[in-house]
């Protein structure tokens, strides 16, 4: 099975494929002598990667995946794709620890390039949360590559996880700051950078096999998988020409179409502009791309921390909360110049203090 599998990925390196997104990297091998998982009970608080009503989610998955024979076919898949200049690959990791997992699967520079896991996708948000998930990762990465996600095709969209059904555009904004600014990679998932809000589906409509079998209590993940609402005055939301043939597996929904890619595009202060821009600014700083980081102090508030290479040392500081916030610079942190980012408004820096409105957020250059 493992050849055929290789074969299969050199087939398609051979016709000039970048890389591989690869589903549920560390499930590929099961315990040899096939034993039965113990027993965990119903979840106790949230779990990102699976609803508590699924009986997945009952046990804790000790030998039917992140078994160790998995880590050795994950280096001869990565030797392969070394032998291919300039590919990559991202896994997907659903793991009981999935940062641990990460941290194993991604160190050594024999495995997987960059992976990705649940603990950003629930609904926590706060300041406090965020610095606990940095500082364990950090503390166990020893190398390893994270790649940063806010929303994926398994979970609700942020907008709606984090703020309801009205979310705060500056919360948004702030978010996709956040992650775009964390050591590692970064993977925005279609839509969110038009702040799209989870689409409410009819039972007629759903497509997703969890959503059909567990209906009501858990509805799925179709209302993240909608299409993309590219022209507010078109069929089926300028996804497909609205033709019978041409109706799109999941509908589009009328709560996107004020945020279509043309109700969005050319404005000033839209998410989507806000996106380009900061996508653009970031790619001029190296230290965002490539630097350490360094958590800042604990703060019920504000998130805050630096990140520096040899060319330049990056503060960067969040207000996560609905309040405004003043924060001291930390003994020996002095603001050389406050970067800015087109569409982050709302914070700024004088006598060795940062103010911020809620919601907003900053970056310095610091010595």
């Amino acid at each position: 099975v493992q050849e055929a599998l290789l074969g299969t990925v050199k087939f398609w390196l051979d016709l000039g494929v970048d890389g591989y997104r690869l589903d549920t990297a560390n499930f590929y091998f099961h315990d040899r002598q096939l034993r039965s998982n113990p027993p965990r009970g119903r979840p106790d608080g949230e779990d990102p990667a699976v609803s508590e009503v699924n009986p997945y989610g009952w046990q804790w998955h000790k030998f039917d995946k992140s078994q160790p024979e998995n880590l050795v076919f994950m280096q001869r898949l990565r030797a392969l794709l070394d032998s291919y200049p300039n590919t990559t690959m991202v896994g997907e990791i659903g793991d009981d620890d999935g940062l641990a997992r990460v941290a194993e699967y991604t160190r050594g520079g024999d495995k997987l390039h960059m992976a990705y896991c649940f603990d950003l996708l629930g609904t926590a948000h706060s300041s406090e949360f965020f610095h606990g998930v940095i500082k364990r990762f950090e503390a166990i990465a020893e190398g390893g590559w994270p790649c940063w996600a806010l929303s994926n095709h398994d979970v609700v969209r942020f907008a709606t996880r984090w703020g309801g059904n009205q979310p705060n555009l500056a919360l948004l904004k702030l978010g996709a700051a956040m992650q775009l600014s964390l050591r590692g990679s970064s993977c925005i998932y279609q839509g969110d950078e038009l702040g799209l809000p989870e689409a409410d589906i009819a039972y007629e409509d759903l497509q997703d096999p969890y959503g059909i079998t567990m209906w009501p209590e858990f509805k799925g993940r179709d209302g993240c998988r909608t299409p993309m609402p590219w022209n507010s005055t078109q069929a089926n939301l300028g996804f497909s020409n609205g033709a019978s043939h041409a109706k799109p597996w999941l509908p589009a929904v009328e709560s996107h179409r004020s945020l279509a890619v043309d109700q969005q595009d050319g404005v000033p202060d839209s998410l989507l502009s806000f996106y380009r821009a900061i996508l653009k600014w970031r790619k001029t700083q190296t230290a965002l791309i490539d630097g350490d980081i360094a958590l800042m102090p604990l703060n019920q508030q504000v998130f805050a921390f630096i990140r520096s290479n040899a060319s330049q040392r990056v503060l960067c500081v969040f207000n996560f909360s609905d309040k405004s916030a003043q924060w001291a610079l930390p003994p020996g942190v002095a603001v050389q110049e406050v970067l800015s980012v087109e569409g982050l408004h709302g914070a700024n820096c004088i006598d060795g203090a940062v103010s911020l409105q809620p919601w907003s957020g900053m970056f310095a250059l610091v010595a």
